[in-house]
C-alpha cells in the first residue's frame, strides 16, 4: 500500500473479480482507491471480462449436483483458473509489481442463509498461490454466520464511493437494489434478471437479446405477467436474497409452461423485471414520490435499451431519474466494489453492513490468503 504522509493519503492498487449468475464470464478490474481523511475516491485503470468457454459454463451451472469430492475438486480447479486469468490480465495490462491486493468474489453455488450457509466456488488459497499476491476471498461467509443474508454486500461500496445517488440498481443475473435514505441503507435482491433473459435468448441461438431487440418485437402477456408477479418471494420482507436457482428452476420453467413465443416471453419478462423494481422502490422508500431521486443503473441490463426505456416509463411517476454511467462502470461496478471490500478487509474495517443483510452485527468479512512470504 502507498502512503503519502504530507496529506495523510492512503492509496491502494487492487484487482477485484466477480463472476455473476448470468455466466457471461469472469469480470476483472484494476482500480486505484484513495482515502483522505475518511473520504474515498477511486479510478478504474483497467478492466476486462474473460468469457467462459462452454465447458466452464457447464461446470459452473451444474456444480450443485456434484458429489462432495467432485465439488471440492472443482472448487480448487476454479481457483486455479481464476489465478490464471488474473495473471493473464496482469500481463496484458503491464501490471507486474503494481498490484497490492486481489479480492475475489468467486462464483456462488449454494446460498442458504436460513441455514447459515453460503458457498462461492474459487479456492482463495489456489488463487493466492497462483498470483503470488495477497488474496481476499469468501466475502459473504462471516455475515451469513452472524445470521445475515450475506447479500447484497455491495452497499458498503455504494455508500462510500457513490454517495451522490439515492438508489443503486444492478441488473445482472439477479437484479438487486440499494436505497439510501438519511444516511442509512436498505438493500435486497429484487428478482432474477439477465440469467432468465439470456436463457430465453439462447432459444434463438443467441447469447443474449442485444439491446432488447427481440423483446421489443414481442407483446406482454398479462396472464404470465400476473403469475410471475404472484411468486411468493415478492411478498417477503427485506432483508432477503435470491439464489441462482430461483431464475433457472422457478421462473424459467413457469415461462416455458406458458407456451409463448420467445419474443412474447422476453417482452413479458422485461416488463416483470421493471414492475418488480418499481414495487421494490414503492415498498421500501419512505418518501419515493415527494422529492426527485437519482438512480444509478449498472450491470449488463443497463445496456438493454428496451428494458431501460420501460423502467424509465414506470418510474416517471416516482420522480426518479435513471443515470446510466460509462461502459466501464456499467459492466464492472460489482468487480470494482469487490476490490474495495478487499481493501476494507485489509484495513480490518467493516465491509458488510448489518442494516442491509439483517445480521446480528456489521462485520469485517473475508478470508485473507498471503500469496508470498515477503
Amino acid at each position: 500500500m502507498q502512503v503519502e504522509n504530507e496529506n495523510l493519503i492512503m492509496i491502494y492498487k487492487v484487482i477485484g473479480t466477480m463472476s455473476g449468475s448470468s455466466l457471461d464470464g469472469l469480470d476483472i478490474v484494476y482500480a486505484e482507491f484513495t482515502e483522505t481523511g475518511g473520504k474515498w475516491a477511486f479510478e478504474i485503470l483497467a478492466a476486462d471480462c474473460y468469457q467462459y468457454t462452454d465447458d466452464w459454463k457447464q461446470r459452473l451451472s451444474t456444480a450443485t449436483g456434484l458429489s462432495a469430492l467432485e465439488y471440492q475438486l472443482l472448487h480448487t480447479r476454479y481457483g486455479l483458473y481464476n489465478g490464471e486469468m488474473i495473471n493473464r490480465f496482469i500481463g496484458e495490462n503491464n501490471l507486474e509489481h503494481k498490484v497490492h491486493l486481489v479480492a475475489s468474489h468467486g462464483h456462488t453455488s449454494f446460498h442458504l442463509p436460513a441455514q447459515k450457509t453460503t458457498v462461492q466456488l474459487g479456492d482463495g488459497a489456489s488463487i493466492a498461490a497462483t498470483v503470488k499476491l495477497p488474496v481476499v476471498s469468501d466475502l459473504r461467509n462471516m455475515d451469513v454466520a452472524l445470521g445475515g443474508q450475506g447479500a447484497p454486500i455491495v452497499p458498503i461500496g455504494e455508500k462510500l464511493l457513490f454517495g451522490e445517488y439515492d438508489y443503486f440498481l444492478n441488473i445482472g443475473g439477479i437484479a438487486n437494489i440499494s436505497i439510501q435514505q438519511d444516511g442509512s441503507f436498505t438493500a435486497f435482491d429484487v428478482c432474477a434478471a439477465n440469467r432468465v433473459l439470456n436463457m430465453l435468448a439462447e432459444q434463438k441461438g443467441l447469447l443474449f437479446d442485444e439491446g432488447g431487440q427481440i423483446a421489443t418485437s414481442g407483446n406482454t402477456d398479462e396472464v404470465l405477467l400476473e403469475k410471475l408477479n404472484a411468486l411468493e418471494y415478492y411478498r417477503l420482507k427485506y432483508p432477503k436474497s435470491l439464489a441462482n436457482n430461483f431464475g433457472t428452476e422457478v421462473v424459467y420453467p413457469l415461462i416455458i409452461k406458458s407456451g409463448l413465443s420467445v419474443e412474447d416471453s422476453l417482452s413479458t419478462y422485461v416488463e416483470h423485471i421493471c414492475v418488480q423494481i418499481k414495487n421494490a422502490l414503492l415498498n421500501s422508500d419512505n418518501e419515493p414520490m415527494k422529492t426527485k431521486k437519482r438512480l444509478l443503473c449498472t450491470g449488463g441490463g443497463a445496456l438493454n435499451t428496451y428494458l431501460i426505456e420501460r423502467l424509465s416509463a414506470l418510474l416517471m411517476n416516482l420522480q426518479t431519474e435513471i443515470f446510466v454511467p460509462d461502459i466501464n462502470l456499467i459492466q464492472y461496478k460489482e468487480a470494482l466494489i469487490m476490490g474495495f471490500i478487499g481493501v476494507l478487509r485489509w484495513r480490518e474495517e467493516i465491509n458488510v453492513m448489518s442494516t442491509v443483510t439483517g445480521s446480528s452485527q456489521s462485520s469485517v468479512g473475508g478470508a485473507l490468503w498471503m500469496g508470498s512470504a515477503g
